[in-house]
């Protein structure tokens, strides 16, 4: 009986995706998935520059522009259409990646389905629905040679009953999760529920609607409409307390609140018609044992902050590279509990946001809506003036060493870095250097070529990092590209030219000499100018957090 590494329920983009980077890093999965074909219609619409740094890291960055477009702003405006707010995401990320992406999700999965075809350690199993998990003692099972393990029992149209056996299970499947029933784990929620009608359209002739993603905030009737990617659109209407749900959730009711914005039946395609109830909801415990909860399996939100796919992907990522170390037994098994410490709190922040924006959307009391408007009015049109301070979106403790400085837990920065090998001068993203790797960028004023190499060397000595594989340090060097020293990437050092000054503009900022930066693209540490720890220290500390063995 073959005993897989890991394996993944629920074929969704945040499934696939955890699914590949664990195949990338040589682990067997089998990936479960109840439809017996994929969902052709959209859902999800928006995408952050982490989760671009994710697809590119799927090796997908050459089919980003047949699914996805770059939006720069986004209008609140009020009932009478005056601009409250407005949002810009025309300026550089300083991901690499534009600020905000509208897409077209079914693409996108079709991409990941393609990209999976080339692994054969992903064994996929659609029209497959899982029908019982069960823990395996150590020792209790010849079958799998004794493994401690997870039995899946599940059916499918062609057979009654079968089994399968994994290290692991990855619970990826939504909102009304099968494998959530079988963990310890109790649903938090907030209570806020609301009803919108979601529309998505294919006009004739493509979208070309502006500006490209508009709230208005209407106590009539809240309406929403954002680009759904590359000639795509979506509207979405709020259920008002004296709607007929019958009539409301109608083509009909449909294209009479389109016709004002001037799509009808004749010039436009509505290729999906839905009822949504927003909910604000996620789970105490994102781990119980051998079972791991990911995308709505574990958190719900209401889309007005654009983070619910995201953070399923953020909860992709971050579990992956963990389970890496774990199964190659490089790293303790407690490295998977920071899973849950460092998602909830990321999630949490984000459904907090979604809810408050929700808030303000969503109202339909006139003395509370005339209010907003006039605040909103008075302060201006710059988000910065007229909302309150955000806290920074910075995941809970975990992996990370606490230190002095204020980066560790937040999204890094990604630029072009130049290098010269024996035969050639290479430009790559900081992300493309080492996909999966932990990168550690460090100020060449401050750190001879001699001083990383022995930092490097007593660290992959120290514990179970493999340098060029899983530890990569990059050291800026303020030369012409032509005069960069040669580099051996496989070595685990490369002196590095930083292109676009992103990470020397970091360093500068934050008074630092080195940020540590995990393969999930958060830093990990940070290092100040003004300290006496060595490179070594930090390192050990990074590996500390880890939990690497020796």
């Amino acid at each position: 009986m073959k005993l897989y590494d890991v394996a993944v329920v629920g074929l969704g983009p945040v499934g696939q995706a955890v699914a590949l980077l664990l195949a990338e890093r040589g682990h067997s999965v089998l990936a479960i998935e109840k439809q017996e074909k994929p969902y052709p219609l959209p859902r999800a619409v928006t995408y952050t520059p982490d989760v671009a740094r994710l697809i590119d890291q799927l090796g997908l960055s050459d089919k980003l522009a047949e699914f996805s477009v770059a939006t720069d702003t986004y209008e609140w405006q009020t009932a009478d259409r005056q601009t409250m707010l407005r949002f810009d995401f025309s300026q550089p990320s300083g991901q690499g990646w534009p600020a905000s992406t509208m897409f077209n999700q079914p693409s996108l999965e079709n991409a990941l389905r393609e990209r999976g075809a080339d692994y054969d350690n992903i064994t996929v199993r659609r029209g497959t629905e899982l029908r019982g998990l069960h823990r395996v003692a150590e020792g209790a099972n010849p079958e799998v040679d004794g493994a401690e393990c997870i039995r899946l029992d599940v059916t499918s149209r062609t057979t009654k009953y079968r089994q399968f056996f994994a290290r692991y299970v990855i619970g990826a499947d939504g909102a009304n999760s099968t494998v959530r029933q079988y963990t310890d784990s109790r649903i938090e929620d907030l209570g806020f529920f609301y009803e919108w009608l979601v529309l998505d359209l294919i006009p004739d002739g493509g979208d070309t609607f502006t500006p490209d993603n508009l709230q208005v905030c209407d106590p009539a009737r809240p309406v929403t409409t954002v680009s759904a990617g590359p000639g795509r659109r979506r509207f979405e209407f709020m259920r008002m307390p004296d709607d007929d749900l019958a009539v409301f959730n109608s083509d009909q009711a449909a294209w009479s609140m389109l016709e004002p914005w001037g799509y009808t039946p004749e010039n436009t395609q509505l290729e999906r018609r839905a009822l949504y109830t927003f909910q604000a909801r996620w789970v105490d415990r994102w781990r119980d044992g051998r079972l791991l909860l990911a995308g709505d399996a574990a958190h719900l939100m209401p889309p007005f902050y654009g983070q619910g796919m995201v953070s399923g992907m953020r909860d992709a990522a971050n579990l992956a590279w963990k389970l890496d170390l774990v199964l190659r037994g490089s790293a303790d098994e407690g490295l998977l509990d920071t899973y849950s410490t460092e998602r909830a709190e990321h999630v949490k922040h984000a459904i907090a946001m979604s809810v408050e924006l929700g808030k303000v959307i969503c109202e339909v009391d006139p003395d509370k809506v005339a209010a907003r408007d006039a605040h909103f009015l008075a302060a201006g049109p710059n988000p910065q003036e007229a909302l309150p301070p955000l806290p920074p979106e910075r995941l809970g403790p975990g992996a990370t060493v606490v230190d002095t400085t204020d980066l560790p837990g937040l999204v890094s920065v990604n630029g072009q870095l130049t290098y010269r090998t024996a035969g050639e001068t290479v430009t790559k993203l900081g992300d493309q250097l080492a996909p999966g790797a932990t990168l550690v960028v460090v100020d060449g004023e401050k750190f001879t070529v001699d001083d990383v190499a022995d930092a490097l060397a007593k660290t992959t000595a120290a514990c179970s990092w493999r340098a060029g594989e899983e530890l990569v340090i990059v050291r800026l060097e303020d030369v012409t590209a032509a005069d960069l020293p040669i580099s051996d990437p496989t070595t685990g050092v490369i002196n590095a030219l930083d292109v676009g000054g992103v990470y020397r503009d970091t360093l500068t900022a934050h008074k630092l000499s080195v940020v540590v930066i995990r393969p999930d693209f958060y830093y990990a540490a940070a290092l100040a100018t003004d300290t006496d720890q060595h490179l070594t220290g930090l390192l050990a500390e990074v590996a500390n957090a880890y939990q690497l063995e020796a």
